[in-house]
């Protein structure tokens, strides 16, 4: 991989793409050894809360023998006035040599990357980037489908909001599958149409002859005004029922990248469906994206050491 960071899924080209859910699939048929990473300094640095994507990092740092660091970012020297170059400068002199970040403002995994010398990888930048979840949703579809080219897959939502949907747009567009947003125009941004996808206001039509649907939660703590006008009233004419779904291929899959508000963009029947929701599997794929994330990145490092 000849980028350094991987800070959204454009930094790499669709072979380099395929090489890492390759390694990924890998991961997940057999764990690596142990010491993949032994010797490999990790830093966790979440600006914000985190769940799946925090506790996926961890573990998967864990299972590949990284030496995990834990920081309280509420504690760092940047909130109390010092830049990121000399915040980099400081975690690379003392021997840090690969970032995970996740942070409220957009650009800022790019803005450490280009001040520190290690590797970075971006876990989520405001409403820009999430790049190891629109991998692992790609090693999903996959798994499920055993291709990428032709799909169409629509994403239902809050797009104007979602770094995921953002990742995934690029990504899925790169693979060749045909990408639809689906929302409130108040939650469309204005530049969609430009991105390459089709653009919908009425959910039954977008969901026409989807392959898969990819529902998002309304993120209320980025919104400066309410931009729906209830949750009830988003449920009805925007949340993933069985009755919406029927507009979709009789065997759409339903995922979601979590966390879930069930009742406000899906219901629970769907949510939980057995055969038509792969959210459960979306979740398990998390730590083997990872692992390969930060083997193919960190391969440079461990030869100098080595």
């Amino acid at each position: 991989m000849p980028a350094r960071s991987l800070l959204d899924v454009d930094d790499l080209s669709p072979a380099e793409l395929v090489a890492v859910l390759d390694r990924a699939v890998a991961f997940r048929n057999a764990l690596p050894p142990r010491d993949l990473l032994a010797g490999v300094p990790v830093l966790n640095l979440f600006f914000e809360a985190s769940t799946r994507t925090a506790t996926s990092f961890t573990l998967a740092e864990q299972r590949v023998g990284a030496d995990v660091i834990s920081f309280a970012p509420g504690a760092s020297s940047l909130g109390k006035g010092e830049t990121i170059a000399d915040t980099a400068l400081t975690l690379y002199g003392i021997g840090v040599r690969v970032i995970v970040v996740r942070h409220q403002e957009s650009g800022f995994a790019r803005r450490l990357a280009d001040a520190f010398e290690g590797h970075v990888v971006n876990a989520g930048d405001g409403t820009h980037a999430h790049p190891t979840q629109a991998l692992l949703d790609l090693m999903t579809l996959r798994q499920e489908f055993g291709r990428f080219d032709g799909l169409r897959v629509a994403i239902v939502g809050d797009i104007l909001h979602s770094r995921v949907a953002r990742s995934n747009i690029h990504l899925l567009s790169a693979m060749g599958s045909r990408v639809r947003v689906i929302g409130p125009p108040t939650l469309i941004p204005a530049e969609a149409p430009k991105l390459g996808v089709e653009v919908f206001h009425d959910m039954r039509a977008g969901l026409q002859g989807a392959d898969i649907v990819m529902m998002l939660r309304l993120q209320k703590e980025r919104m400066q005004k309410s931009l729906v006008p209830s949750a009830r009233e988003y449920f009805r004419f925007y949340g993933l029922d069985a009755a919406k779904l029927a507009a979709a291929k009789p065997d759409a899959l339903v995922m979601h990248p979590g966390p879930m508000n069930r009742g406000v963009e899906i219901d629970s029947a769907v949510a939980d469906d057995p055969v038509r929701s792969v959210i459960k599997e979306q979740v398990e794929m998390g730590v083997a994206v990872r692992m390969a994330v930060l083997d193919t990145l960190s391969r440079t490092y461990r030869r100098n050491v080595a």
